[in-house]
């Protein structure tokens, strides 16, 4: 079998066994490895995967456990098509997926980020404005989080001016 046969098989049961985590751990081959157009398969798959979880979580009305690992890449994954919905300029869909992400765990730290991402896309700040004003991205690398963690001053004033605002 082939490396790139090899591969597929991997997705493949990864995908069969709505294993999230392992199709993260095989992304970095699947790039060196794989067409373009396979490449955005694999990762429609994960979401996929992802919404289909967060669907389950939902309906059993229980929080993500950061420290479970799929838990962990779902929510990796529904972070990621958050900002790719932020990126491309769909703020209500970005803020609504934000939102719906600030509730779904368990980790606190995880839950007050996403605040500041959903009140920033609510508010319409652009995606780019949100990084240079609002995020802190210097900081969020040295954290090593899959998220944006880390926020300037503005991110507190932004979150106060919108508890006001709604208060």
């Amino acid at each position: 079998m082939s490396k790139v046969e090899n591969l597929k098989a991997e997705i493949l049961k990864a995908q069969q066994d709505g294993d999230i985590a392992s199709l993260y751990v095989l992304e970095q081959q699947a790039h060196d490895t794989l067409d373009e157009e396979t490449i955005h398969g694999f990762y429609a798959n994960i979401l996929d995967l992802a919404l289909e979880r967060l669907t389950d979580t939902l309906e059993s009305h229980r929080v993500m456990d950061m420290n479970e690992i799929q838990d962990f890449a779902t929510l990796r994954a529904l972070y990621e098509y958050a900002i790719e919905h932020y990126s491309a300029s769909k703020l209500s869909d970005a803020s609504a997926l934000f939102e719906v992400l600030s509730g779904l765990s368990n980790d606190k730290k995880f839950s007050l980020a996403l605040k500041f991402h959903w009140i920033a896309s609510k508010e319409n700040l652009s995606l780019d404005d949100f990084l240079s004003k609002i995020a802190d991205i210097d900081a969020t690398q040295n954290a090593g989080t899959f998220y944006i963690s880390c926020f300037k001053e503005e991110a507190q004033k932004l979150l106060n001016a919108s508890i006001i605002d709604a208060g």
